[in-house]
């Protein structure tokens, strides 16, 4: 997709770089290109003997799990799965298909490498969400599952200690996301696991319940799209913005089965948090996987969660790419992905015309512990009261406790919770997927109305969040908390100058 003329891009194009975009790039002081550039990586071929050609590290994953030492994008290969994911929506399925295809006696390949986690339809009345989770439960038990995080007792989620709440939040607190390893779900967004190193995909009922029973399964090697991240990272961003670009520039399909992987010295510099939003959301450009390369961060974020070997896997120096794109963040705004489609991307400061009836801030995307600290130090440097309901979604029971007991830098000791009550938000709720995907009508902060929302979600089709004539502003928590304190789309600079 083209570039808005009121889009300065921050895409630099091979002549404007000082070195082959191959190497180690630097973002020259030349006039940045306005026109987006793919630029296709091609080897130079072996003078004498057998050719080994470089991989990149999704590639190199496929290469490991199919035990194959050579392979190219498009090849079909059968893959073992290091873990298997799946929660109450997609579960009761695949467990069906796994006892129809298996039989009703048949063992799961290995009941410690399938974690089953309820966070989508929980906080509800509704019979058939509650019956979801009882299948989950039922099967867990027989089939002795090691890492299944239950809730009964939906009326005190503090009540259930082995519950969670979001998946691909859960997955990387409890030590299930490592470098180099195969990470399938029943759940698109399980892409977010990429930020790891790992390739992370999202697979349906039937691919589920066959892994269930063999432990493997078919893919196709994806062809790999970079993204050069380079710059300052400027304060009035968060990855989220990055994501938005990115997306905006080539559509919601115009990663369509490639993978993304994520360098340059502004990727390095992201928290894991970050990198999960970035990687999080390249379904929305139809991507098969995010993947970011494991590095220090990485590393320390993994001592205390997970004891299981892992082994990183990097990108060869003559891996084959798709396309390279090189982006110079220090000249990007904020952004928002206007109704309805994420890649209908605005400056933020372009919709401040735009009247709003409510703020969402939660969800795999920006319901982390980082998000909402975003959001207070806008709420705290403001000062005043938020202008519309603002409702708050922790994506997990570890979120939920580090809104109540972390203190805010700059604010003197005070907690989120804190913050949030002062600024006049709603209570931050039980742990889940929340409103995100709408759910049941009795949901928390589901749209049941047509109302203008601006949310830190990943998806503002119609209907997404509720009602089919919502209309959804996807944004980072810092520009949905500075829209909550005016009623409008803002752009978040208007309270961090």
């Amino acid at each position: 997709m083209a570039a808005s003329s009121s889009l300065s891009s921050p895409f630099v194009s091979q002549k404007d770089a000082d070195v082959s975009p191959f190497s180690s790039i630097k973002i020259s002081q030349k006039k940045v290109s306005t026109k987006i550039v793919s630029v296709m990586a091609q080897r130079k071929p072996s003078a004498t003997g057998s050719v080994k050609m470089g991989m990149t590290m999704t590639e190199k994953i496929f290469s490991r799990a199919s035990e194959k030492s050579q392979l190219c994008p498009d090849e079909n290969v059968w893959v073992n799965v290091d873990v298997l994911m799946t929660h109450d929506v997609c579960g009761p399925g695949s467990i069906g298909i796994f006892k129809k295809e298996f039989g009703n006696d048949a063992k799961v390949w290995d009941r410690e490498k399938v974690v089953i986690i309820p966070d989508h339809y929980i906080f509800t009345t509704d019979e058939r969400a509650n019956r979801n989770v009882d299948v989950l439960r039922d099967f867990s038990h027989e089939q002795d599952i090691k890492y299944f995080y239950d809730i009964k007792d939906l009326s005190n989620f503090k009540a259930n200690p082995d519950y969670k709440g979001v998946c691909h939040v859960a997955l990387a607190q409890e030590g299930h996301c490592r470098p180099g390893e195969i990470l399938l779900g029943t759940d698109s967004h399980t892409c977010t696991a990429g930020a790891f190193g790992q390739f992370a995909t999202g697979i349906g009922n039937t691919d589920a319940g066959f892994v269930l029973g063999t432990g493997k399964l078919l893919l196709k090697v994806p062809p790999t799209i970079r993204f050069v991240l380079n710059g300052e990272m400027p304060d009035y961003l968060l990855a989220k913005d990055l994501i938005l670009q990115i997306i905006g520039e080539i559509s919601v399909s115009g990663a369509t089965y490639k993978a993304m992987e994520f360098v340059g010295s502004t990727i390095e510099s992201l928290t894991m948090e970050e990198r999960m939003t970035v990687c999080n959301m390249v379904i929305e450009a139809g991507g098969k996987n995010g993947i970011v390369p494991a590095d220090a961060t990485t590393f320390k974020y993994l001592e205390d969660k997970t004891s299981v070997p892992y082994e990183p896997v990097y990108s060869d120096d003559q891996a084959r790419f798709l396309a390279e794109y090189v982006i110079d963040v220090s000249k990007l705004e904020p952004l928002v992905a206007k109704p309805h489609s994420p890649d209908n991307r605005a400056l933020a400061r372009e919709c401040r015309d735009v009247k709003i009836d409510r703020v969402y801030i939660g969800s795999c995307t920006g319901g982390k512990t980082e998000d909402f600290l975003a959001a207070a130090k806008i709420f705290l440097a403001s000062g005043e009261k938020v202008k519309v309901p603002t409702f708050l979604v922790p994506a997990t029971q570890k979120v939920w406790l580090d809104i109540y007991t972390l203190p805010v830098p700059g604010s003197g000791g005070k907690t989120c919770s804190q913050i949030f009550e002062a600024a006049g938000c709603d209570t931050p709720t039980s742990p889940s997927c929340g409103a995100c995907l709408g759910g049941p009508k009795d949901t928390y902060a589901r749209i049941n109305e047509p109302q203008v929302c601006v949310s830190t979600t990943n998806r503002n089709f119609p209907g997404r969040m509720g009602h089919k004539d919502g209309q959804i502003y996807l944004a980072s928590p810092y520009t949905a908390a500075a829209s909550a304190l005016t009623g409008f789309v803002t752009d978040p600079r208007d309270f961090l100058r």
